[in-house]
């Protein structure tokens, strides 16, 4: 019943992201997903990892089948489309051989075994329906919120000393190699989220389950309450807000050259294309995600994880996407949610409660401090700046000492009275 509730829910909710696009003139989440079944995807490297998650639930030679497959199929759209002159993509093998899976999951398949092999296939859809939303978040976002608030969050951002200007700065330097790998980091995302969901539902297949909890849980609810804070708090980004992307719409082109003065901040009008995306920063989300998951990993994984981490960090600063303040609320985000979704696994706690409620309350207060208090912020660096780095320092150690206070003690499961057999009568 549970998975029945969820799922109509979820089919809910992209009927009416399908309905605000259309409104606006755009294809929602349905119609994009459908089009990528004949027509070149927009990423075929997401449809690809997509269906990499979907085959843990495989064995090895039903994987090289999928493989093998999806190349195939691909090979042929991509011979079609060099015939034709049409726009040259991949991706399209690999969605055919997930919806593939599901028809043999319902028609092929029975009891555990079907269950299972539609749990993976949910999982990659879910995947590439999720990035399909988030698409259409973001043109609901530059449509919906015609004033921004980058004033506020960047006089705020004195207090962490303009971080967006001082890595912009560095990264320039860097020259070319250095933007494209940053740039390559940050686009690719999906790639080390997946690396690490792999390895963590490595056993899947044998155990006939998956895990209680893994990263693209937290992925996907990352995914589903970011945007509403988009709507709550609109933010462009330096780079729109102070750089020359912003075009007539930029308050002046100073970015990453000249930090902005610190004057009196005011909500500011913005076009109707840019999306509304940086409050909080759901990219370094993402990434803090993906360290936290691959610390209970091997060597590689756990470099992975940091190497992700810190080059996501870079980029986003680096490349004007976001400020040092998005970046706080972003870290603060992660855990709170990464709390609740152990906590929901393994069973609610004092710990989990408290600590969900204190990353809540330290989020809400970063928002509210950031949109009232900025001027005081850029005023009194010395005194805000380690305030915040503070807070969000109190968030990452009660995280810390909450999860290994849970190592120390495992969720309490419930098993059942032993059934007491009658005692022989004594004659």
């Amino acid at each position: 019943m549970l998975w029945v509730a969820v799922s109509v829910v979820g089919l809910g909710f992209l009927i009416a992201l399908e309905i605000a696009a259309r409104r606006y003139g755009e294809p929602g989440p349905i119609t994009d997903q459908a089009r990528e079944v004949i027509f070149a995807p927009k990423s075929g490297t997401v449809l690809y990892v997509s269906m990499a998650l979907m085959m843990v639930v495989l064995t090895w030679r039903q994987r090289f089948i999928a493989a093998g497959a999806a190349i195939g199929i691909d090979v042929v759209f991509w011979l079609v489309r060099w015939a034709v002159d049409a726009e040259m993509m991949y991706g399209n093998g690999a969605l055919w051989v997930t919806l593939a899976c599901a028809v043999i999951a319902v028609t092929r398949r029975t009891g555990r075994d079907r269950v299972l092999l539609l749990k993976g296939v949910g999982l990659a859809l879910l995947l590439v329906a999720g990035r399909k939303t988030g698409y259409t978040w973001l043109l609901i976002t530059s449509k919906t919120r015609p004033t921004v608030l980058d004033q506020y969050v960047a006089t705020a951002d004195h207090a962490l000393g303009n971080p967006s200007w001082l890595v912009g700065r560095i990264v320039a330097a860097t020259g070319t190699v250095g933007a494209n790998v940053l740039n390559w980091v940050y686009v690719q995302l999906a790639v080390a989220a997946v690396v690490v969901a792999l390895y963590q539902m490595r056993h899947v297949a044998v155990e006939r389950r998956f895990p209680g909890h893994h990263l693209v849980r937290t992925f996907l609810v990352i995914g589903l309450l970011g945007p509403g804070i988009y709507m709550i708090y609109p933010v462009v980004g330096p780079i729109f807000a102070y750089g020359a992307d912003g075009g007539h719409w930029a308050v002046a082109n100073l970015w990453p050259d000249t930090p902005p003065p610190v004057s009196t901040p005011h909500p500011m009008p913005f076009d109707e294309i840019t999306p509304r995306n940086c409050m909080p920063s759901l990219h370094t989300a993402w990434a803090a995600a993906i360290f936290i998951h691959s610390l209970k990993g091997p060597r590689a994984l756990r470099f992975l994880g940091a190497f992700w981490m810190i080059a996501t960090l870079g980029a986003t600063l680096g490349f004007g996407y976001h400020y040092g303040a998005d970046i706080v609320a972003g870290v603060v985000f992660t855990l709170t949610i990464e709390t609740a979704l152990r906590s929901l696994d393994r069973g609610w706690d004092r710990p989990g409660i408290q600590l969900v409620v204190y990353g809540a309350a330290v989020f809400a207060a970063l928002l509210a401090s950031y949109r009232y208090l900025s001027m005081e912020m850029a005023e009194h660096p010395w005194v805000f700046g380690p305030l915040l780095i503070l807070a969000m320092s109190s968030v990452v150690y009660g995280y810390i000492r909450t999860t290994k206070l849970w190592e120390r003690k495992p969720a309490s499961a419930h098993l059942p009275e032993p059934r007491r057999e009658p005692q022989p009568e004594l004659v």
